[in-house]
């Protein structure tokens, strides 16, 4: 533990852009300390580690491979020793490509599952143990709003399939935490402007959002700060559609 006085602490995974860097510098602004790790934007992570000391907050930024199970649980280990505590696992990290099903190679059709569903398994396994110690937490993970309803997607069916898998394994989590005080939910967005998904894929798209425009990565955030709450304490294994209305 650190000297000095730690709040709640969070570990964001995918945590240094598009949604995963809005939830992290809205928790840092409330007076969390906040954890992120990411793999490649080394830019980007040095700015949200500024951004978010810039607000007061106790942070860490870390690079940290977390479709490895050995360094999810040393990422786990490091926030650990670090601040003493996690209270709260925010699952952002996740890839995503657009590929003919036919054209899939066995690598990217891996891929898939190693950055958007693994992980979520692996860092859960890790964050909950302390969890259960303090009869308190909270589990965020991020699926996409349609994949509750199951559909064919033959241009996107291994991030499509992982997807459906994390709000399976999110309620699994759900029943199997509940009785120690903790919860897990998921939140599906929509088309949010983060980056990962094209500009033609979104212009295409706009016209059939009911709400008639692209979410921004902050728009995830009110459900985040709901979920993390006391007030959200008897929510559990559900999933949070956050889209405009598209795709329900």
């Amino acid at each position: 533990m650190a000297d000095q006085e730690i709040s709640r602490v969070a570990l964001i995974s995918g945590g240094v852009r598009g949604i995963g860097r809005a939830i992290a510098l809205k928790l840092a602004g409330q007076g969390w300390t906040v954890a992120a790790c990411y793999l490649k934007s080394d830019n980007a992570a040095a700015q949200l580690e500024s951004e978010m000391h810039a607000k007061g907050a106790q942070t860490m930024v870390v690079r940290a491979d977390v479709s490895d199970p050995a360094a999810a649980e040393n990422l786990v280990r490091q926030v650990e020793e670090k601040y003493g505590r996690i209270d709260a696992l925010v699952n952002c990290v996740g890839s995503y490509h657009r590929v003919d099903l036919m054209q899939e190679s066995v690598e990217g059709w891996r891929s898939m599952f190693d950055t958007n569903l693994h992980p979520v398994f692996y860092l859960s396994r890790a964050a909950t143990p302390g969890m259960i110690r303090r009869e308190w937490g909270r589990i965020i993970n991020f699926s996409m709003v349609n994949a509750d309803q199951m559909t064919g997607q033959p241009f996107v069916t291994a991030h499509y399939i992982a997807k459906i898998g994390v709000i399976v394994l999110t309620r699994s989590l759900a029943k199997a935490l509940a009785p120690h005080g903790i919860t897990a939910n998921t939140i599906s967005p929509g088309f949010i402007e983060t980056g990962s998904v094209s500009p033609e894929v979104l212009a295409s798209s706009f016209q059939n959002i009911p709400a008639g425009y692209i979410g921004a990565p902050e728009d995830a955030v009110g459900a985040v700060c709901y979920l993390l709450s006391d007030e959200a304490r008897y929510v559990n294994g559900t999933n949070i559609h956050v889209s405009g209305a598209w795709g329900v």
